[in-house]
Formats: C-alpha cells, structure tokens, sequence
C-alpha cells in the first residue's frame, strides 16, 4: 500500500492515539464491570457484553467507518457465525451484537493482542482431537451460560469481496448433548464498501499481509467508506447435520454478496 502522505500521518496518529485511549479506558472499566457481574450473575455477562459493543461502536466512529446493522439480534440459546475479511471484523460485529469471538490458541499469545482477548473472555480452541470433548464441554458450558460465540467457518479471512466454503467440522459443536435446547445458529454477513476511489478490497485484510502497512492505510485514509453488517435468521439446529448446518449457514451469509464484482 502507497505510503501515506502529510494529511494522512496526521489522521492516523489522532485516530491511533484516540483508539489507543477509548481501549485502554475500555479495559480499565471492564474489570471491575466483570466482577460485579461474577459476584451478581456468576458466569454471565448481562452489563459486560453491551459495554463491549458500545465501546466498538465509538472505535469505528473514531477510525470514520460508517457501519450500520441490517436485522435482529438471536434471542434465546445459539451462536454465531460470520465471514472474516479483516481485524476490522472484531469492531464490526461486536458493534452489531454482544459476542464472544473464538480464537485459535496461538492468538492467546500475541503481544498486545493478548490482553484484549483475555479481557473480552475470546474462546480459545486448540485443533487437537485429543482435547476435542473437553473443548467442547466448555463450549457448552459458556453456551448454557448465555454466551453468544462468535465463530469464522471459511477457517481464514478473505479479500471482503467473496465467501469461502464453510467447514463442516466446526458445526459438529453445535450437536453436542450438552448443549441446550432450542439451540440456534445466526449467520452474519459483514460487507464493506470502500473508500470512494479506492480498491474494492480497501478493507480486506488476508493472505501473508502485514498488519502494521495495512492498519496505517485505514488510519490514514481520508474519507471512509461503510461497514454493513447483516444479521440473517437463526437456523434452529434440531434435526440438521453438521453438513446441512454448514450449507445452510454458508447460503446465508453467501446471499448478500451476490452479483459482488471480484477485483
């Protein structure tokens, strides 16, 4: 990406710096937030999980994105399931809903990243089947608890441009005795529409891209684009298989890209 001019290190230190303090703010907050919450509502996040969400609605409002949400919300046991295009995502569709995003275990580890994961209670999976049934015990657990998990089948990001086919192991979470029932899944569907003369694929952020070059166009840009986030009906998950559950939550979240010229 072109290095940013005068204007656009500007833009960027004033977002980075106001980003910068909004998150640490956010943190400091929410400890205490989490330990009302254990001593009130045990493992439950009825204050915790709307704080996020607030918070990541003002951090795209800093950044300049416009979002808005199509849709409602799942009521009632279930989790999610979106397409991934960028770390944009995280602000975009906890914006949209109170989530809890599932990571790999490797993320637990990432500088920085690391304490905002822990803070926002991110799942961490390991892909490891030997750890299969007690990983999904405690999925099930933060389940019954009220959770809503966050999961990413394509199982990487893409260009924003296009959906890849859904993984049908993952689903096979969702069909656990544990869990409770009326269980449902919600696709989500995040589509970004990029700044005005600028690739289609502004906002995606995939492949071997580094982070830093890529964090410091969008900081810098000068006039944004949108984010629109599209909150599909939940699929009940009685009767279904982790295949049928898979094709069915892919179409959904597939729908809105249609006729999406690839560049």
């Amino acid at each position: 990406m072109p290095e940013p001019g005068a204007l656009g290190w500007l833009l960027a230190l004033l977002r980075a710096g106001g980003l910068t303090v909004l998150l640490l703010a956010g943190v400091v907050l929410l400890v205490p937030l989490r330990l009302i919450e254990r001593i009130f509502a045990g493992p439950r996040r009825p204050l915790s999980g709307p704080f996020v969400q607030g918070v990541c609605r003002v951090s795209l409002a800093i950044i300049g994105i416009g979002w808005e949400r199509v849709g409602r919300p799942i009521t009632g046991p279930g989790a999610v399931v979106a397409n991934h295009a960028s770390w944009l995502d995280i602000f975009a569709l906890n914006a949209a809903l109170p989530v809890f995003f599932v990571a790999k275990s490797e993320v637990s580890s990432w500088p920085g990243i690391n304490i905002l994961t822990r803070v926002t209670d991110t799942h961490f999976v390991k892909r490891d089947p030997k750890l299969a049934r007690a990983q999904a015990e405690a999925f099930a657990a933060r389940v019954n608890a009220g959770h809503r998990l966050l999961f990413f089948p394509e199982g990487t990001s893409t260009d924003g441009r296009r959906v890849l086919p859904f993984k049908p192991t993952l689903f096979q979470g969702f069909l656990g005795p544990e869990l409770p029932e009326g269980l449902h899944i919600q696709p989500v569907s995040v589509l970004y529409e990029a700044p005005p003369g600028r690739d289609p694929r502004f906002y995606g952020w995939w492949g071997d891209m580094a982070l830093g070059p890529h964090l410091l166009a969008v900081l810098a840009v000068r006039r944004h684009g949108r984010v629109r986030v599209v909150l599909h009906p939940p699929i009940p998950v009685a009767g279904e298989s982790r295949k049928t559950l898979a094709l069915k939550a892919e179409d959904a979240v597939r729908a809105p890209f249609a006729g999406m010229v690839e560049a």
